[in-house]
């Protein structure tokens, strides 16, 4: 399988996970117009779209997808907020596998401040864990072969900037609907690497991140490549 990542922050995120024949799309939170460019124009061989929550740097997209045929899997929530009429609808729910295509997918409930839902994606033997937007994950898993997992901020650099001038209340919102850099390490030691991979982590914030050194202490860590995600970027699964 390939990974190919459109946009991977709060302007907007996109993952394209390809099989030999099939896209999946994770998130579709960018101008419809861009997601088709980086699709080359071809939306024949994509058999859905997981959008984890009602947000618009991840659901932007979905009414325009849907309109060009693309069937859309998102929980109740961000249909009612997209007003998805019922008949269009491929509505999840926590804890109930499904299948896009050849993909299995079993969604898992996260800590957001909206209802919001991380994927465990199973394909062509490879086991793909994807999370964002969530402070906390109750779930641990078993042969794991790829992670994807919001690595926002870290606690040091959120500090520096809190002593700069940052709001407190962004702040508190942050803490409490983001993973930092001290909970993403803690959440790889209680869960199984053994067969991993790769790690790549999104969204990074602008403002309260440092990508290099994300990338260093996970790797010293876990003894895993990691990658950071960047728009145009490609990995061989």
């Amino acid at each position: 399988m390939k990974l190919k990542i459109l946009g991977s922050s709060s302007s907007g995120n996109c993952y394209l996970l390809k099989n030999k024949e099939e896209t999946l799309m994770i998130e579709c939170g960018l101008p419809y117009k861009e997601i088709l460019k980086g699709l080359d124009f071809n939306l024949h061989n994509v058999v859905g779209v997981l959008a984890s929550h009602l947000h618009f740097d991840h659901c932007k997209a979905v009414n325009d997808l849907i309109k060009l045929g693309v069937s859309i899997y998102a929980n109740k929530e961000t249909f009612d907020y997209l007003k998805v009429s019922e008949v269009l609808r491929h509505t999840i729910e926590s804890e109930y596998q499904f299948k896009a295509g050849n993909f299995t997918v079993l969604p898992f409930s996260l800590q957001h401040d909206v209802p919001n839902l991380g994927f465990l994606i199973q394909c062509e033997g490879q086991k793909v864990l994807y999370i964002t937007d969530t402070y906390f994950c109750k779930y641990k898993f078993l042969g794991l072969t790829h992670i994807l997992i919001e690595c926002n901020y870290s606690k040091e650099i959120l500090q520096k900037n809190v002593e700069n001038g940052l709001s407190i209340t962004l702040v508190k919102r942050l803490i409490k609907s983001h993973f930092s850099l001290e909970n993403v390490k803690q959440f790889l030691k209680t869960n199984d690497l053994s067969e991993c991979k790769d790690i790549t982590l999104l969204h990074l914030s602008d403002a309260n991140s440092n990508a290099e050194q994300f990338k260093n202490e996970i790797e010293r860590l876990t003894g895993i490549p990691v990658y950071v995600a960047d728009k145009g970027l490609e990995i061989e699964l």
